[in-house]
Order: structure tokens, then sequence, then C-alpha cells
């Protein structure tokens, strides 16, 4: 199992995945709908990109705009449509009303989850404390990745957020892995590359043409050989 920094990239469906893992993505995050900001693909989605590639694929659990879980019985459902279509990893995350880590719907969907690893999303950065969220989510089974860019606003503004959390790594409610995504350019990657981060995230950067073209597979080599260097 190599050592290397993650490249997780974002598919819409089985071409992505095919031009991300030729262009040396670790792993893929499966969404639709970008304009909504990535909302749970359909299961025929999963099936497919499941047959086109053999790297692991994270889907995304969330069927509305904004960080509320709605209604939790059609998300459980979702959870149980990728996983009957062989999703065993996945990404959410959900906010109560005042800004904390909405813990009702986060345990019910680990509880189904059963045992699969997951990412809490960006929701993080909307979050009224992070380190408050973080320690109540920390014994939840599963959990390995915060997907954050240290600010609401992206990258540019979240980096001294980034490497303040990344020195924590180990301690209490900072266990799990940072997966840096969100504005994140190639110039960000020798800053955060000296301060220990090591997973990128990234979307639009791997679609030079748009989110209405497909995963350009040399776009994700250049960011590949930048992560590596």
């Amino acid at each position: 199992m190599s050592n290397r920094a993650l490249l997780e990239v974002i598919a819409l469906d089985a071409e992505d995945a095919v031009a991300a893992q030729a262009g040396g993505a670790d792993r893929l995050e499966v969404i639709t709908d970008m304009a909504a900001d990535g909302l749970t693909p359909s299961p025929k989605t999963v099936a497919e990109i499941g047959a086109a590639v053999d790297i692991p694929m994270r889907v995304m659990l969330r069927v509305a705009t904004g960080f509320a879980a709605g209604d939790i019985d059609v998300l459980v459902d979702k959870v149980r449509e990728m996983r009957a279509e062989g999703a065993e990893e996945f990404v959410l995350g959900f906010l109560d009303q005042d800004g904390h880590a909405d813990l009702v719907a986060v345990e019910r969907l680990v509880a189904e989850m059963n045992g699969c690893p997951w990412t809490f999303h960006r929701a993080i950065d909307r979050a009224v404390d992070r380190d408050v969220l973080r320690k109540h989510l920390a014994d939840l089974p599963g959990l390995d990745t915060y997907l954050t860019a240290g600010a609401a606003t992206g990258v540019d503004d979240g980096i001294p957020t980034l490497l303040a959390e990344q020195a924590r790594s180990g301690q209490p409610g900072y266990e799990a892995r940072i997966l840096v995504g969100g504005g994140l350019r190639l110039d960000h990657l020798p800053r955060l590359r000296e301060g220990g981060v090591d997973a990128f995230h990234i979307g639009g950067a791997a679609r030079p043409g748009g989110w209405s073209r497909p995963v350009d597979a040399a776009a994700v080599r250049e960011w590949r050989a930048a992560i590596d260097a």
C-alpha cells in the first residue's frame, strides 16, 4: 500500500471516474448536481462507477442544498440504496439551527452505515465552533476524514486554520485526516505540504473546460505531480 499523499477527485459519472483514475487519483467523491454543491447520486451512477474503476469512491449523502439534514428517513434510504450497489464509503455533514453538528442525523446515518468509513464534509467550515464539532463527532465509528477549506470562504482564508489543526493531529477530536478542498489551487500546495497536510480534494480544478465538461486526465495528472513533488 502506497504512503503517498491522497488525491481525491469529484466524479459525476463513469467517464469522470475513468479519467480521474487515469490521471492518478487515489479516490473519488461521487455526487450529482454540482449547482447545488453536490447531492446524492443515483444508484445507477454508483453501480456504473464501481464497474468502471478500481479505486475507492465515497458517495455523498445529501438531498438538499445547505447543511440541514432534512428528512432523515430519506437519507437512511439513500444509504441502503447505495450499499446495495456496492458503496462502502460515504461523505456527509449536517449542522443544526445553532451551527453545531446535527448529532441526531449524523448518528442515525452512521448506525445505518454499520462501520463504513466516512468523511465529514465542509459543513465544518460553517460550524459555530470547529473544535466543539470535532469533539462531538470524535467517537463516532468510521469517521476518518474532514473535508475542509479551513474557512467558509475557501482555502485562501483558511490556511492558518488548516495548519493549526494539522499540528494537533492525533489529539482528542483531531484523529481524523484533514482533506483540503474548497478553492484549492496548485500554489497552495507547498505551504500545506510543508505543514504536514497529506490529502487533497479537487473538483473544478480537474475540469479546465468547466463543469459542463468531463474530468480531464491531464489536469488530474498535473495535480498528482505537484502533490508528489
